[in-house]
């Protein structure tokens, strides 16, 4: 914008030179060999037909685009950190869920054995039990494993890369 914005006015350069002259090596530092020059130049656009303002149009419109993807890039970058935060979240919620039914699960479990053993139930009731906590011991395997996926997509989401310059002791 700033160089279409100067093509808009007169370009002033100023240039000079200082030096020496001479015929002959003997007098090449001595004072009458001393050359200087100084000029400058002014140009200034006459017509150009309206060209250089919409150059300049073209410019600030070209910025503002820009800006508007850099802006989106931004705000798409914090909206996916957004989201994938919000799923850790539902995950420690939901292992955390998985976990207090496997407790339960196992309970469960063990009291049905001890009834089997003293014969207030059948074998099959046992069969059922167990075949109830080894699910939910699946159950918070997935939730466990959905958990850590998420905390990858984390690490994608904040660019990755980072945590390797991060010193352990």
């Amino acid at each position: 914008m700033g160089v279409a914005t100067a093509n808009l006015y007169p370009q002033i350069t100023l240039n000079a030179d200082y030096g020496w002259s001479a015929t002959s090596p003997s007098l090449l530092f001595h004072p009458i060999s001393n050359v200087w020059d100084y000029g400058g130049q002014l140009l200034q656009p006459l017509f150009h037909g309206g060209a250089l303002r919409a150059q300049k149009r073209a410019a600030i419109a070209a910025y503002e685009q820009s800006y508007e993807q850099y802006r989106q890039t931004v705000l798409q970058a914090f909206k996916e950190v957004a989201d994938v935060l919000r799923a850790l979240e539902d995950d420690a919620k939901e292992l955390n869920a998985q976990k207090h039914a496997e407790i339960a699960s196992r309970a469960t479990l063990q009291l049905t054995r001890e009834q089997f053993q003293l014969g207030a139930v059948t074998f099959i009731n046992v069969l059922n039990a167990e075949q109830q906590y080894k699910q939910t011991v699946i159950s918070r395997i997935k939730a466990q494993a959905t958990r850590y996926a998420d905390t990858a997509a984390l690490f994608q989401a904040l660019g990755g890369g980072w945590w390797n310059g991060v010193v352990t002791r």
